[in-house]
């Protein structure tokens, strides 16, 4: 299977450093220590795709530190203000997203996941008291109930039902013209993987599975969620779908996924991007995976 998009940083994650204080402080007087560029939750990216990184006298003022990890044995931070704002996606973001390598964009999805729960949980789910961040930016802890919180990551099944060589493929109203992709959906609370695949599928276009099969996983940072991978054997091709969730879904045999992975102009559909775990979980259905 082809590596996966988001994934594969080469941050040394250094949890060991989030509570010990001191060696904290011996990481942010580090020389080789860099600060991510961000224009808010967006990353600046250089002609090659690649992060850009300046030194840490250019934090913005009245921001705090988050701790991403060390690049071989040097500091890499990120800047959270208090002022900041859930983040939306831009069609610039995806256009950067399509010109970076899969490690940086690891490195990149990570940073805005953490930036963005950060943001989205200042008061304490306890007792609604504002919180404070403590871990080196990977927890908030409350003042009041002493109550402490973690980034969490939301899980969500993606998935390709197949019927007599085909794979069954729907479309979004908000997808660009001609896209269509595997199902999706998150995992509810007391659901395995294999129910919740198989509760979406039906959910979505009508069609009951059996004999679900798990491929890969990825994390998506919008805002943070873990994409898990799988195809399920469909019980019969009656399509009925649920038009709250999909605005069309449809049959494509492997011919037809084959020529729309390699961007041949008459495919029968526009394929999901590189990055996303849609395009693996094709490419690997396609192969026979």
């Amino acid at each position: 299977m082809k590596a996966l998009g988001f994934t594969g940083s080469p941050l040394d994650r250094a949890d060991a450093l989030r509570e010990d204080s001191s060696a904290f402080g011996i990481a942010l007087a580090d020389p080789r220590a860099r600060l991510l560029r961000l224009q808010g939750l967006e990353p600046e990216i250089d002609d090659a795709g690649h992060l850009v990184w300046t030194d840490l006298g250019q934090m913005p003022e009245g921001s705090e530190l988050v701790l991403l990890g060390l690049e071989e044995g040097a500091p890499r931070f990120a800047a959270w203000h208090p002022d900041a704002k859930p983040g939306a996606r831009s069609p610039e973001l995806f256009q950067k997203l399509g010109l970076m390598p899969f490690g940086e964009a690891s490195t990149y999805a990570g940073a805005r996941s953490v930036l963005d729960w950060l943001t989205r949980n200042r008061f304490c789910a306890n007792c609604a008291h504002p919180t404070g961040i403590f871990r080196a930016g990977w927890g908030r802890k409350c003042p009041n109930c002493g109550a402490q919180h973690f980034p969490r990551t939301d899980p969500v099944v993606i998935m390709i039902a197949e019927h007599g060589g085909r794979a069954l493929l729907g479309r979004q109203p908000g997808f660009p013209p001609g896209r269509y992709s595997a199902l999706a959906g998150y995992l509810e609370p007391g659901e395995s993987i294999e129910e919740a695949v198989a509760r979406e599928i039906w959910e979505e276009s009508g069609i009951r599975v059996r004999n679900v099969r798990y491929l890969a996983s990825q994390p998506w940072p919008f805002p943070s969620s873990l994409m898990i991978a799988c195809v399920a054997e469909a019980e019969n091709d009656d399509i009925r779908i649920d038009t709250r969730e999909l605005e069309d879904a449809k049959w494509v045999d492997r011919e037809g996924v084959g020529r729309a992975l390699a961007g041949e102009p008459d495919a029968p559909f526009l394929p999901p991007p590189p990055y996303a775990i849609a395009h693996t979980l094709l490419g690997a259905w396609l192969e026979g995976v």
